[in-house]
């Protein structure tokens, strides 16, 4: 399952956030750093309106959404990557995730202490890059000390490793995050990846505001996106308050309450949408009488992977994919329908599963 890490200063709403995402109340929450010790880990369903349509279309009995799992991690402070803190702890927990979410302050809180005595969301997302990036430091030259004399001898993984981890000393010096596509060439990709450093992870800045600012965002959250746009991440503008509040509500009282806001979506909802795109993921359905089940894959699968994600006999046994475009089969209102227009097709092992596929798949053991 996708894991994503929560991460931030103390008290910048982080585990406010967690608590909304997860709609329960097992992220504690208060006014003084650091409030979360071990890291709180929630399965949180991706939203997806087709999944509902297609259950009332085919009246199944259930909808299993895809999932991703948060993991809320506890506020960083400037000294982490050397122990302060909690920081070597900490550290750990954000190696193990798949992409991260940076939340970060622009609301003004006299109530809320800051733990640098004030607001500045560039100041905040420096001293976040910065840690992650000395951490990742030290394991790279601790890397290159083990490594090199391997080099010397004419290994040629070992000195294409150096190669790679000199490169990626080089990019931490500058305290930012790094794109590997970017900076690498096709054959050093794999092995910059296989490093699982915490600043090569996919990064959305999530700009925590006031109430009052959800629409317009605020001078802060100009700064937010200026700085995510030159590095090549995103942003998105949350108010973790109303968030919590949302969380509360049922799912026709949260439609009027963002109504009311002139919201169209909830802040979370745009946020997992952000993780889809920034990971450049893409989801598949299978659906039938018993259940509507949605399903993610990397943009780019073709059919035989898509199969193997619902079970490795299904990939390995790959013979044909049956296909049936979701906004046809919305139109149409049934695979019957479906075949009578010609928009269900059969495809081979080379078709690329598109977003919003309907797929049976047909297989041999």
């Amino acid at each position: 399952m996708l894991r994503t890490g929560i991460v931030g200063l103390p008290n910048v709403g982080k585990s406010t956030l967690f608590n909304a995402l997860t709609s329960a109340k097992n992220a504690q929450s208060a006014n003084y750093p650091f409030c979360t010790i071990e890291p709180n880990v929630g399965v949180v369903n991706v939203p997806d309106e087709r999944l509902e349509i297609l259950k009332n279309l085919c009246k199944a009995q259930e909808i299993i959404p895809t999932a991703i799992e948060f993991v809320d991690i506890a506020g960083l402070v400037k000294g982490a990557s050397k122990g302060e803190g909690l920081g070597n702890q900490f550290l750990h927990n954000i190696r193990e995730v798949d992409a991260i979410i940076q939340v970060v302050r622009c609301f003004d809180d006299e109530n809320t202490i800051h733990v640098a005595g004030k607001v500045n969301p560039l100041d905040d997302i420096e001293t976040i890059n910065t840690e992650l990036a000395l951490a990742d430091l030290a394991s790279v030259e601790k890397r290159l000390a083990r490594i090199s004399k391997q080099a010397k001898s004419g290994d040629k993984e070992a000195v294409l490793e150096v190669q790679v981890l000199n490169k990626l000393a080089e990019l931490l010096n500058e305290s930012t995050f790094i794109n590997i596509n970017d900076h690498f060439e096709e054959d050093e990709i794999p092995v910059a990846k296989m490093l699982n450093l915490m600043s090569t992870k996919p990064v959305i800045y999530v700009a925590n505001v006031a109430e009052t600012d959800i629409n317009t965002g605020n001078e802060y959250t100009k700064q937010v996106a200026e700085y995510a746009r030159s590095h090549g991440a995103q942003t998105v503008i949350i108010s973790a308050r109303i968030e919590e509040e949302l969380a509360e509500l049922g799912p026709e009282e949260a439609k009027e309450y963002l109504a009311e806001l002139g919201v169209e979506d909830s802040g979370i909802n745009r946020m997992i949408k952000s993780v889809y795109t920034l990971l450049n993921l893409r989801t598949f359905i299978t659906a039938g009488e018993k259940e509507i089940h949605a399903w993610t894959i990397p943009a780019g699968a073709k059919a035989p992977q898509a199969a193997g994600v619902i079970h490795t006999d299904f990939e390995k046994g790959f013979i044909r994919a049956e296909i049936t475009p979701y906004k046809d089969f919305a139109e149409l209102g049934s695979y019957v329908a479906c075949k009578e227009k010609g928009v269900t097709r059969l495809e081979g092992k080379d078709y690329v599963v598109q977003d919003g596929d309907i797929v049976h798949f047909r297989f041999a053991v």
